[in-house]
């Protein structure tokens, strides 16, 4: 059974910023949050890294598995 919460804009903001990809559910990113609480919660540093990997991804500053391959001259 869904149902609806409220949030603060400024909370919807930060959910946002947490997706791992654009179509991700804020349900998904709520379920995520959770379990890694469960599982232990991550160090401010680790949170910032991520944070900032996100940001490189949504700026499209990422390598395909081929570019990859090709800079570190693996076959």
């Amino acid at each position: 059974m869904a149902t609806t919460i409220q949030l603060e804009e400024r909370v919807k903001n930060m959910l946002e910023r947490l997706k791992t990809h654009p179509r991700e559910t804020y349900n998904k990113v709520i379920q995520r949050l959770i379990l890694s609480t469960e599982e232990g919660e991550l160090s401010p540093k680790t949170l910032k890294n991520i944070e900032r990997s996100l940001k490189d991804i949504k700026k499209g500053k990422t390598y395909s598995t081929a570019e990859l391959k090709k800079k570190l001259k693996i076959k």
